[in-house]
């Protein structure tokens, strides 16, 4: 399907093919789900919340009954949760995408750790998803798939200076939340550079949604409920919006579409809202000595290396 003709509503058929989307109980990853699931993909929703998840996939078989979904408990936060859910995909058959979309927008207001030590913004939006893709690296691979991170608007609004994963002085809610999306960003470009280099079949794309609220978003039992303020106030700042389903067609386009090549940056037309097209990514995210800066720490700090050696055996097969 040409990129010029792409309408995300109607999406090529994704019959046989199995996705992870992290993150799916709510917001972008549910109607990510629900948009990839729609078309035909197999896809297993994963969250940390079990009522929730349970939840948003009674809700997109409500409206889709022949949809295809299943549900994993995975939270990046937590290395263990992270190591368990790989070890459940990988046990079954190939995979063709993951959609790397769960985290803290919301950072909390003084710096927490996790049980692993790390500072928690930055471990569950960049360091558990790091982790996952590489423990999933062989069967994605196989599938000769395509990861997907998920980036932020905000890294190109916002000058945040040198990086400090753990953030242990200068602590606030923003700067952790925007370092944790300049990583993101960065690791999907220095993923994409490792993985050609290593002639691994893995595409490695970065996406983000505009500004995506849920005040501008439909109402979905058990997913997204805002309350009657919540709708008058987001719907003030409609010009500069979108809800947040037309926010997953930025990250739905990266992760299904066949004309997506390995290190681009997707993202709304109209930078905060529109239809999914290609899109400038901040500086500071394609600077090539911090991308490798934070690989290392990355790995160090998960203690997870990528087996680009055996990924690779798989464009042999």
């Amino acid at each position: 399907m040409g990129r010029d003709v792409w309408d995300p509503e109607l999406l090529p058929d994704l019959d046989g093919k199995r996705y992870l989307i992290t993150g799916s109980s709510a917001g972008l990853g549910f109607f990510a789900s629900l948009q990839v699931a729609a078309a035909g993909g197999h896809v297993i929703m994963s969250g940390r919340n079990p009522n929730r998840l349970a939840a948003a996939r009674v809700a997109v078989q409500r409206q889709y009954p022949d949809a295809s979904v299943e549900t994993l408990l995975l939270d990046t936060s937590n290395l263990g949760s992270v190591r368990a859910a790989a070890a459940t995909v990988r046990s079954r058959k190939g995979l063709h995408g993951i959609l790397l979309n769960a985290g803290i927008v919301r950072a909390p207001r003084h710096r927490e750790v996790t049980r692993d030590g790390h500072e928690l913004v930055f471990a569950t939006n960049a360091l558990g998803h790091y982790a996952l893709a590489g423990a999933l690296l062989l069967p994605l691979a196989a599938g000769r798939g395509r990861l997907v991170w998920v980036g932020s608007i905000s890294t190109s609004l916002t000058a945040i200076g040198a990086l400090d994963p753990e953030l242990e002085q200068g602590y606030s809610p923003w700067r952790a939340y925007v370092q944790s999306k300049v990583a993101t960003t960065a690791l999907g470009f220095e993923a994409d550079r490792r993985l050609r280099a290593a002639n691994v079949p893995v595409d490695s794309v970065v996406a983000h949604p505009g500004y995506a609220i849920s005040g501008r978003t439909r109402g979905v039992v058990g997913v997204n409920v805002p309350g009657r303020w919540k709708r008058f106030t987001d719907n003030l700042q409609a010009p500069v919006s979108q809800s947040k389903e037309r926010g997953a067609w930025s990250l739905v386009r990266a992760l299904v579409d066949p004309d997506v090549e390995g290190g681009q940056f997707w993202g709304p037309s109209r930078a905060l809202s529109g239809l999914p097209r290609p899109a400038t990514p901040a500086r500071i995210t394609r600077d090539l000595d911090l991308g490798a800066r934070l690989w290392d720490f990355c790995q160090e700090a998960t203690r997870t290396e990528w087996p680009y050696l055996k990924a690779s055996r798989a464009r042999a097969r």
